[in-house]
């Protein structure tokens, strides 16, 4: 298991200087053709995504007023709001509207048959399940990683992937406001 703190990953700017990313883990390390991908990525003006072909993506507002996602006639305007998972596909062409100015997301992307990936917003302890590979980021409050495990605070988490233990006893919160995202990454064959 593998804890990490947002402030302390080194950002990158992307292509199109529309933002930076913060990236968690990726699977394999390194790798163009990862088959998981976990990452904060801070959006400074509004513009396209980038097309990730063959990749599943699942995008969550972490901090801001929202951003409005649209792809020319598949979804218009699909609200993201803080907490709420959207999943799209990563062929698709996206860009994103900011009303009311910059945002931070949590961004899970996973190759499309070779990983599943659902992410959820959990207030109760959570179990990964033996088998897959997973990313638990805190929204806010403490949480601890397993019995006597290290204990987690906003924009703090864990990851682990398939030859990682995940947490036995999983991650249990500690203070009545506690709120984070699970991502259950899950293997195909």
């Amino acid at each position: 298991m593998h804890h990490f703190d947002v402030a302390t990953l080194t950002p990158g700017r992307w292509r199109n200087g529309g933002g930076a990313t913060r990236e968690i883990a990726s699977r394999p390390v390194g790798a163009e053709d990862f088959g998981w991908r976990a990452s904060v990525a801070d959006i400074d003006r509004p513009g396209p995504f980038s097309a990730f072909g063959g990749v599943d993506r699942t995008l969550t507002l972490l901090v801001g007023d929202g951003v409005l996602l649209t792809s020319p006639g598949v979804f218009e305007r699909l609200p993201a709001r803080a907490g709420e998972p959207v999943a799209f596909a990563g062929d698709l062409a996206v860009s994103a509207e900011l009303p009311s100015g910059g945002c931070r997301v949590l961004n899970i992307m996973v190759r499309r048959g070779q990983w599943t990936g659902r992410v959820e917003r959990v207030a109760d302890r959570v179990v990964p399940p033996s088998g897959h590979a997973g990313v638990f980021y805190v929204l806010r409050g403490r949480w601890r990683t397993d019995k006597d495990g290290d204990v987690l605070a906003s924009d703090q988490g864990a990851w682990w992937d398939l030859d990682d233990s995940a947490p036995e006893e999983g991650v249990t919160p500690l203070s009545p406001d506690a709120v984070a995202l699970w991502a259950d990454l899950t293997p195909i064959g």
